[in-house]
């Protein structure tokens, strides 16, 4: 298998880890944001504080976050956010479940996440902005490779 055959398939299968993990993330977001007042009382109930501002955090991390992983924008940042998100769910809804059937969803998300904010493939939008470029050796921009 040829070098650059092998550096296609791993940006293809990055990018379809970030679709299928980021539309996870909004299916679990959007039912938030349609019911932020159902969603701030659930928070409460679990011990969330300041729950109304929770849930908006909640929504912005799974639906913003959640976008920006598909589309590949601010990968770190998203990857980052959404960990910690997760970190959140185990904290306030899953401590001292068992893994499997209490916690294996947040943890493998979480991962999944943070492993592809920082090595999301190059068909990403982060690869045509400023940061997603590096300077060569004549001056021009190039793209960073994955």
């Amino acid at each position: 298998m040829t070098e650059t055959l092998r550096l296609r398939i791993s940006d293809t299968t990055a990018l379809l880890a970030r679709i299928v993990v980021g539309v996870v993330f909004l299916a679990h977001g959007l039912p938030k944001a349609a019911d932020l007042a159902g969603t701030a009382g659930g928070f409460g109930a679990m011990g969330v504080p300041f729950p109304q501002f929770a849930a908006l955090l909640a929504v912005a991390a799974e639906v913003g976050a959640g976008v920006a992983l598909v589309v590949g924008f601010a990968l770190p940042v998203a990857g980052v956010a959404l960990a910690l998100m997760m970190g959140g769910a185990y904290a306030f809804a899953h401590v001292g479940d068992p893994l499997v059937g209490g916690f294996e969803l947040p943890l493998v998300l979480g991962a999944a996440a943070l492993a592809l904010g920082f090595s999301g493939g190059r068909y990403a939008v982060d690869r045509l902005m400023p940061w997603g470029r590096v300077r060569g050796e004549r001056g021009t921009a190039e793209s960073v490779p994955a």
